[in-house]
């Protein structure tokens, strides 16, 4: 079940766009700020929010390293910026001075798409921050774009209804009318569905549009054959025109924003409705998947980001591994490490882990060091392939298999409440947590983002006792 984990609420005007990073969350908004926020605890970094753009702030995207993020807005240009200290790296404006109303990072960071309101399409050299190809469609504003997980290829959607997939040369590849009353949003999913025969390559795309409608596509890429587009089913649910829409990064599930109100989380292999959030009280504008931990977040034109957290399936190959709700990783079994290794494509490391008794608790332990000294993977690719992989499991299972009753955490920083104190809008939060929260300069509530009449803590001794007798129960 996803379960409403937070609220941020700085926006003073429409949010229109969110994207995450491996640490990171970025929203931006008609107030002409863009906000960035750490994934440990929700809070904004020291410099955002980041203020440049002169009119409505439309999109935002992390490189995939999450060291530059950029940005586009109405005032026709994309900037970019240091994502470690918030400075500004270049302005790029679009050549014919359009709104900019998407942007993009190819997944090796070597170039940045800007498509604008007149049509136009620029494709931008990253390191030298210079216009490298530029490009146009016939007919309506260019509102919609996606990388395809290799890079070869991008896809625009644009205001009258055309999905266009361009290669990196910034040629047309293929043209397609995918949404009679346009396009609003599209996505690739980043992992292939498969690599068949005749060397096809095949990705799962998502589109959605004024027309309520949600539709997956397969498109085929082969350098002899060219591109194709071929239309795979219709996500039916929202009763108004969908906004946003967006894969898992295994791309497993995809949600989608609607003017209706809602968001819509869909298992992509059936098309069957996991979850419908009802949370924001106008339209939603935005939504995003994080990439490597169990985190959503939705944004609208209600001013407000919601943070969502919900459980992550392993897929698996051979044995399966249960979901971490049921089993915790650290009780896996060798053989459970074995069916880990064959999802993540690393089933050359078997025989050798199996051979070291690895289980759960020993695989969530092994470090650089340990892999070098005493597993002997003398690689340094293989060995940063692995630890990458072994990252990724231990972010996932420290936010999914937190057994601790909701009531014990601190609203603020998720985490088990040592001395909970109550606050002026009757919530209980971390005493330490919340002084900060104070010190700030924060004046509103962390849970309703009201103003506080008082700024008194007061503890919450019968919580404490609570979290007391639980935490013997859990020791016994």
């Amino acid at each position: 079940m996803a379960t409403l984990i937070h609220t941020l609420a700085d926006h003073s005007d429409d949010v229109n766009y969110c994207a995450f990073s491996s640490s990171c969350l970025a929203t931006c908004s008609l107030d002409k700020t863009i906000r960035v926020y750490s994934l440990n605890n929700f809070t904004e970094l020291p410099y955002s929010p980041l203020r440049g753009h002169t009119y409505a702030v439309h999109c935002c995207c992390f490189s995939p390293s999450g060291h530059v993020l950029a940005s586009c807005s109405t005032d026709g240009t994309t900037m970019v910026w240091d994502t470690r200290d918030g400075r500004m790296l270049a302005v790029l404006e679009q050549p014919s001075g359009s709104p900019v109303r998407v942007c993009r990072f190819s997944p090796e960071s070597t170039h940045l798409v800007s498509g604008a309101a007149d049509g136009s399409v620029v494709l931008w050299n990253v390191h030298s921050l210079k216009l490298y190809r530029s490009g146009s469609v016939k007919d309506g504003s260019l509102v919609a774009c996606a990388f395809s997980p290799n890079g070869n290829f991008f896809v625009t959607g644009s205001s009258c209804g055309d999905l266009t997939i361009w290669d990196d040369k910034m040629r047309c590849r293929y043209n397609e009318k995918a949404h009679d009353l346009g396009v609003t949003c599209c996505d690739i999913s980043s992992q292939p569905i498969s690599d068949g025969e005749h060397g096809f390559r095949y990705f799962q795309m998502a589109s959605c549009g004024q027309d309520n409608q949600i539709k997956l596509w397969f498109i085929l890429f082969a350098d002899l054959l060219g591109v194709e587009l071929k239309y795979k089913c219709t996500l039916t649910g929202h009763s108004a025109p969908v906004l946003a829409c967006a894969f898992s990064y295994d791309g497993q599930m995809l949600v989608s924003g609607s003017v209706d109100k809602c968001v819509i989380i869909y298992e992509t292999s059936t098309g069957n409705t996991l979850h419908t959030l009802s949370q924001h009280t106008r339209y939603v504008t935005t939504c995003a998947f994080a990439p490597h931990s169990p985190l959503l977040a939705t944004g609208s034109m209600d001013k407000t980001v919601s943070i969502w957290q919900f459980g992550l399936k392993q897929p698996c190959a051979g044995n399966t591994v249960q979901n971490e709700s049921q089993v915790a990783v650290e009780d896996w079994s060798e053989d459970d490490v074995s069916a880990w290794l064959r999802a993540q494509d690393l089933a050359d490391f078997v025989g050798l882990f199996k051979m070291n008794n690895i289980d759960g608790k020993e695989l969530l332990n092994l470090t650089k060091e340990s892999l070098t000294n005493e597993l002997k993977i003398e690689s340094l690719g293989r060995r940063s392939k692995v630890l990458q992989k072994i990252e990724e499991l231990r972010m996932t299972t420290s936010s999914v298999s937190v057994t601790i009753p909701d009531e014990f955490l601190c609203p603020i920083t998720r985490e088990l409440m040592k001395d909970p104190v109550i606050a002026a809008d009757g919530y209980s939060y971390e005493k330490e947590a919340m002084e900060n929260w104070i010190s700030n300069k924060r004046r509103s509530s962390p849970m309703t983002n009201l103003p506080l009449h008082s700024l008194l803590l007061t503890p919450n001794r019968t919580l404490k006792m609570a979290i007391g007798r639980w935490l013997e129960t859990q020791q016994q």
